[in-house]
């Protein structure tokens, strides 16, 4: 019913922005010039006392209607639920949400979650949710027509030459962009704040330096031999990440010692080599590189790189494995080429024309300008685009998986197969996992490595930024 209502309320919103602002011309008697503020902002107005108090109403309904209708249930069957764990009575509701949305005369086709709840209880359960589903749909309803109504009411009669709408408008609008930015922090905010509560959880399990400085990850042995609690007090062996911090340095120092050099030149060769009509192909073919997903550079990674590594390791004597670092290294390098590219072409561009010709007027040819002038100039734009880079790098994951693998190898042979974090991330939360265990825990640890690794390449990055920094007229 929400999605429904917001729906109509888009549909009215336009329609009462046509009314408000034919509204504002028929009171300014065709004479807009005698209206404080324009026939537009009147019909932001109207539209915005007509569907803005429904709106909240509809969102904050959305937001706690579900808990409510559930604390309900469980105050009606709390005979029957007595003596239930919290996993148990979350799974009845769950079995009531099921039968409420597939309908009871369906229940046969539902298989229930929990077994020892009475089936009948589940179904005499599901029909009061729905039908106190119904009642408040129909109540959100009522209730959101009659805002509707009233706003429009209101509104329409605001509407006058000497009324400052504008102002109401654009103090609208500015408190939108404060809420959309609040959005932004709060969720950064947010995940900060999980990483650091589910990783101080898993470092009560784990010593925090067993865990950053541990030579050894294997977390699934939680899980075999012994088992969990007799492996309790080693984890050590079990959760040392250092193969995955070695893992994943390596792929990336290889990445960027492909896309570094690469990229740069590119950059400079479509800045100052480049005719215009050679750039404007050139370039946007080179950034559809960043464009193609990362799924696909893994095939080509595991099917034509690494075989050709191999092969040519091979062809030496040298022994190389199916899966190594250097095929994820290359194939990550050519993913990242655009973003150093771009990113650094529009830094060079942005270099003043009058640094070149005061080179040029010295007797400097075109490289050594580009070398002695241009580049320096250009220097904390370009280390922000490697670092950059860098970070994306670090965090991929797709490429590592399919040419990589999984092993955790400590070593930084490339021709070797190792992993990284952000691939033990996902392998540690694939399938049902048990969020009170070490082994799923861990995966919030690494998490939160990872972002302290990123911020920190993103501070040192405006730290270059700011030191080098010129300013130009």
């Amino acid at each position: 019913m929400a999605l429904y209502i917001l729906g109509a309320l888009f549909i009215i919103a336009i329609i009462a922005f046509f009314i408000g602002r034919a509204r504002a011309v028929s009171v300014a008697g065709n004479d807009i010039s005698s209206l404080h503020s324009r026939p537009t902002y009147h019909g932001g107005f109207l539209a915005i006392w007509s569907v803005v108090p429904a709106f909240i109403l509809t969102v904050i309904w959305s937001a706690f209607s579900g808990r409510v209708l559930e604390s309900s249930i469980l105050r009606q069957f709390s005979d029957t639920l007595s003596g239930m764990g919290p996993a148990q009575i979350q799974a009845f509701l769950r079995d009531v949400r099921s039968l409420s949305e597939s309908g009871v005369e369906n229940a046969g086709q539902i298989i229930l979650s929990t077994k020892d709840v009475v089936r009948e209880q589940a179904l005499i359960a599901a029909e009061i949710y729905s039908s106190q589903v119904a009642s408040y749909d129909n109540w959100l309803f009522i209730l959101s027509a009659v805002l509707v109504l009233a706003g429009f009411v209101w509104g329409y009669g605001q509407i006058k030459p000497i009324k400052r709408n504008r102002h109401f408008v654009e103090k609208f609008i500015t408190i939108i962009l404060v809420a959309c930015s609040a959005v932004a922090i709060l969720t950064t905010i947010g995940i900060v704040f999980s990483l650091i509560f589910e990783s101080i959880r898993f470092f009560q399990k784990v010593s925090f330096f067993d865990f950053l400085f541990g030579y050894h990850w294997s977390p699934q042995s939680a899980f075999e031999g012994a088992g969990r609690d007799a492996l309790a007090d080693d984890n050590s062996r079990i959760f040392g990440a250092i193969p995955l911090f070695t893992g994943t340095f390596l792929i990336t120092f290889i990445a960027i010692s492909i896309a570094a050099p690469l990229g740069l030149m590119s950059a400079i060769y479509m800045s100052d080599y480049a005719s215009q009509k050679f750039r404007a192909i050139a370039k946007p073919v080179m950034e559809i590189l960043a464009g193609i997903p990362t799924v696909v550079y893994g095939f080509f990674a595991a099917l034509t790189v690494a075989p050709a590594i191999r092969g040519w390791g091979e062809s030496i004597g040298l022994s190389v494995s199916s899966e190594s670092a250097l095929a994820a290294g290359v194939v990550m390098g050519i993913m990242i080429i655009p973003f150093v590219m771009s990113l650094s072409d529009d830094v060079i561009n942005s270099v003043p024309q009058s640094l070149r010709d005061g080179s040029y007027a010295m007797g400097a040819t075109k490289s050594e300008t580009i070398r002695n002038v241009i580049l320096p100039a250009a220097l904390p734009g370009i280390v922000s685009a490697l670092l950059l880079a860098v970070s994306r790098a670090v965090g991929e994951t797709m490429i590592v998986v399919m040419a990589a693998g999984l092993a955790a190898n400590l070593t930084i042979n490339p021709l070797e197969a190792v992993t990284t974090v952000t691939v033990q991330i996902v392998t540690l939360l694939v399938g049902d996992q048990e969020f009170d265990s070490a082994k799923t825990l861990a995966a919030f640890a690494l998490g939160l490595v990872l972002f302290v690794i990123t911020l920190c390449l993103n501070v040192i990055a405006l730290r270059v930024v700011q030191k080098y920094r010129e300013q130009y007229d």
